[in-house]
């Protein structure tokens, strides 16, 4: 029994070791930094199925890439400044919302639970109650039931 209980241990240690290998090597960009390092695509375009152009900032030149599934290649270089200058802002700007306006003063209300369950140890997961009783009443709302 206690030889059982040592190799499902044991298992169980490798399985979540893998995952957080797994987990760390996925989360790593290849080779390329995101945001505002020193490679960024400022468009896309699909021409067909396997072949796109490309519009790409490296440090502060622009190049025209023709992508196709076996090959990348430079078109030509453009003008940096002409094509942030045509870059379109986001149409969507969002604002934060306070808790409290949702809330209303109400904790009775299933927004003012879900910020006292955020409280708890629990809050926010699939194990805390709070969480099941909001998305329950969320369907009630959305089917047109009462309680």
């Amino acid at each position: 029994m206690i030889e059982l209980t040592i190799r499902i241990i044991f298992s169980l240690l490798v399985v979540v070791a893998l995952m957080w290998g797994i987990a760390k090597l996925a989360r790593k960009p290849l080779g390329i930094r995101r945001g505002n390092g020193l490679i960024e695509v400022l468009g896309r375009q699909q021409l067909s199925r396997g072949a796109s152009v490309a519009v790409v900032r490296v440090a502060d030149k622009a190049m025209v890439l023709g992508v196709t599934d076996g090959r990348v290649s430079l078109i030509s270089e453009a003008d940096l400044q002409a094509i942030e200058e045509y870059q379109p802002e986001p149409q969507v700007k969002r604002e934060p919302l306070a808790v409290e306006s949702l809330v209303g003063g109400s904790l009775d209300s299933p927004i003012g639970a879900a910020v006292t369950a955020r409280r708890s140890a629990l809050g926010g997961s699939l194990l805390s109650s709070e969480t099941w009783k909001q998305t329950l009443h969320f369907m009630r709302e959305r089917t047109g039931h009462k309680p």
